[in-house]
C-alpha cells in the first residue's frame, strides 16, 4: 500500500471511495446534492462501532463507506473501526480511498496517531503474497490510500505518512520471508534478501559463513546447523544513520529457516507452520528495511542467525555437550530447543559492536503460546527503562508486549551435571526459563528478548505471517531517534 497527504476542503475532493464517520459523510452529501440519496441509503444505518456502510452517489465522490462508533471513541474503539474501514475498502473495485477522520477526538492520541493507527490497519488488510499461484489473480484492487488533514495538522500528518509507508515496506518484506516456503527461504536466501538492503546508502552487509564461525568458536550455532545440507549462515547488518561516535542499537533475530526438531523430531500435524520458526529474524530485517526507508538517525546493527534444524547423521544428538562463543558450555538435552543455541552466539558476537542496548526476537517457546497467546509478545529484559520504551511502543503501535518474570529464582531449572547449563529447563515456566538461558550471554549490557510464538504468525484458515513485532520495534527505534 502506498500513502500519501491530500490537504484541504475535504467537500472539494474527487475520489472513488470517501472514508469516514457519519456527521462528516452527511456534511458531504449535502454539499454534493446527494442530501436526499444518502439519507434514503443510511435510513437504517446505526452509529455504533462494528457498523459500516457503502454509499454510491453520483458526483466527485464516488462512493462514501461510512463508519459507526466515531463520536469521542476511546483508543480501542478508534483502532478496531480502523480495522474495519480497512477490511471493508479492499473488497470495493476501487484503486485509491481517501480517509478523512481527522475529526474525531480521541482522549490522549494526536493525529500522528489516528494517522498511523489507519496505515497500519490498512496496510495489514491489503497485504498480499501470491508469489507461488500458478495464476496470481490479485485479491484486492485497493493500492494507494490518501489521509485527509487539517491545515493545522499538515505537517504532524505528512510526517507520520513518511512513516507510515516505510513500516508498510517493513512489514511487508517481514511477511513475505515469513510466508515464503523453506525449500526457497533458506540461511542463503534470507543472506540475498539481506544483501539488497545493503543497496542503500549508509548500509553494509556482511556474514559470517559455518568455517567463520567455527573459527571463532560458535559451537552452540554449529550444533545446530550442522545436521542440514543447508549452510548456516550469520548475517550482519549495519545502518549508520547516527553520528559516527553514537553506539549502535542492536537487533537480533532468531532464523530457523525450518524446524523438524532435529533428533527430538517433532509430530507430523503442524509442522509445516515451522516454516515461520524464522519470523524473528524477517521482522528485524524487516525493521531494518523500515529504519532505511524512513532514514531514521540512529546507528542500528541487525544480526540474522540464520540456520536449518534437521535429523541427520551428522545432527546434534541429546545428551551432546558443546561451547559456545561465550565459552561457556552447554549440554543439549532437547534438541528442538535449538533457537537459544542460534541465539547465544549471535548475541555474543553482538556485544563486540559494544552496543547501548540489544533487543533480541525470536520464535522461541510454545509454552509463550500457552501462557499469552496470540494478543502479546512475551517481553523478558534485564532493564526497566528499556522494557518500558518496548511496552510504550507496543500500546502506541498496537502491537503490544507484556513483561514476564525474569527472577533468578528460574535460572535453577538449567542447572546441569555435565556442563555449564542445560539447554532446558523442563516442562515449567518453559519460555521464562528460555529467556533465562539467553540471560547468560548478555552480561553488562541492556538487553530484551522478545518471545513472539504466538503472535508473529497465524494459524488455521488465516495462515501467514503477522509482520509483528515489526510495528514495536519500528516505533520504539524512532523514538530513540
Amino acid at each position: 500500500m502506498k500513502y500519501s497527504t491530500v490537504v484541504g476542503n475535504i467537500q472539494k475532493l474527487r475520489t472513488p471511495c470517501l472514508i469516514t464517520d457519519l456527521k462528516t459523510a452527511k456534511r458531504v452529501a449535502r454539499a454534493l446534492g446527494e442530501q436526499q440519496q444518502f439519507s434514503r441509503n443510511t435510513k437504517d444505518f446505526e452509529d455504533s462501532s462494528g457498523n459500516s456502510q457503502c454509499v454510491h452517489l453520483d458526483g466527485a465522490v464516488a462512493r462514501i463507506l461510512v463508519l459507526g462508533g466515531l463520536d469521542n471513541p476511546s483508543a480501542a474503539i478508534f483502532t478496531k473501526v480502523a480495522n474495519l474501514a480497512a477490511q471493508e475498502a479492499v473488497k470495493l473495485p476501487i484503486g485509491q480511498a481517501v480517509i478523512a477522520l481527522g475529526d474525531t477526538r480521541i482522549k490522549g492520541k494526536n493525529a500522528e496517531w489516528k494517522a498511523s493507527t489507519l496505515m497500519q490497519a490498512c496496510s495489514h488488510a491489503g497485504y498480499q503474497f501470491r508469489h507461488h499461484k500458478s495464476k496470481p489473480k490479485p485479491l484486492h484492487q485497493l493500492t494507494r490510500i490518501k489521509i485527509h488533514a487539517s491545515e493545522a495538522d499538515s505537517k504532524t500528518v505528512r510526517s507520520a505518512v513518511k512513516m507510515g509507508n516505510a513500516l508498510d515496506a517493513g512489514m511487508q518484506l517481514a511477511k513475505d520471508l515469513g510466508n515464503e516456503p523453506p525449500n526457497v527461504c533458506h540461511p542463503n536466501y534470507l543472506l540475498a534478501q539481506a544483501r539488497k538492503l545493503g543497496r542503500s546508502a549508509k548500509v553494509r552487509v556482511s556474514q559470517l559463513d559455518e568455517k567463520k564461525m567455527t573459527e571463532l568458536g560458535m559451537g552452540a550455532f554449529m550444533a545446530v546447523s550442522k545436521g542440514s545440507d543447508q549452510p548456516g549462515r550469520m548475517i550482519i547488518i549495519q545502518y549508520s544513520g547516527g553520528k559516527k561516535s553514537d553506539a549502535p542499537i542492536a537487533l537480533v533475530g532468531k532464523g530457523i529457516t525450518f524446524d523438524t526438531g532435529g533428533i527430538s523430531l517433532k509430530p507430523p500435524p503442524g509442522m509445516d507452520e515451522m516454516k515461520f520458526d524464522m519470523c524473528g529474524a524477517a521482522s528485524v530485517l524487516g525493521v531494518t528495511k523500515a529504519v532505511i526507508e524512513a532514514g531514521l538517525s540512529i546507528n542500528l546493527l541487525t544480526i540474522v542467525a540464520a540456520a536449518e534444524n534437521m535429523p541427520s547423521g551428522r545432527a546434534t544428538r541429546p545428551g551432546d555437550i558443546v561451547k559456545s562463543r561465550s565459552g561457556q558450555t552447554v549440554e543439549i538435552l532437547n534438541t528442538d530447543a535449538e533457537g537459544r543455541l542460534v541465539l547465544c552466539d549471535a548475541l555474543t558476537h553482538a556485544l563486540t559492536f559494544k552496543p547501548k542496548a540489544i533487543v533480541d526476537v525470536a520464535t522461541l517457546t510454545g509454552a509463550c503460546i500457552v501462557a499469552l497467546g496470540s494478543h502479546a509478545s512475551a517481553l523478558y529484559s534485564n532493564n526497566d527503562d528499556l522494557a518500558d520504551a518496548l511496552l510504550n511502543a507496543g500500546e502506541h503501535s498496537n502491537d503490544r508486549s507484556w513483561r514476564m518474570p525474569l527472577w533468578d529464582d528460574y535460572q535453577a531449572a538449567l542447572n546441569s551435571n555435565f556442563a555449564d547449563m542445560a539447554n532446558v529447563g523442563g516442562r515449567e515456566a518453559g519460555s521464562v526459563t528460555a529467556a533465562c538461558f539467553l540471560s547468560r550471554f548478555v552480561d553488562g549490557v541492556s538487553w530484551a528478548h522478545l518471545d513472539v510464538a504466538g503472535s508473529a504468525f497465524h494459524g488455521g484458515a488465516r495462515k501467514g505471517a503477522s509482520g509483528r513485532p515489526v510495528p514495536m520495534l519500528f516505533n520504539y527505534l524512532q523514538n530513540q531517534a
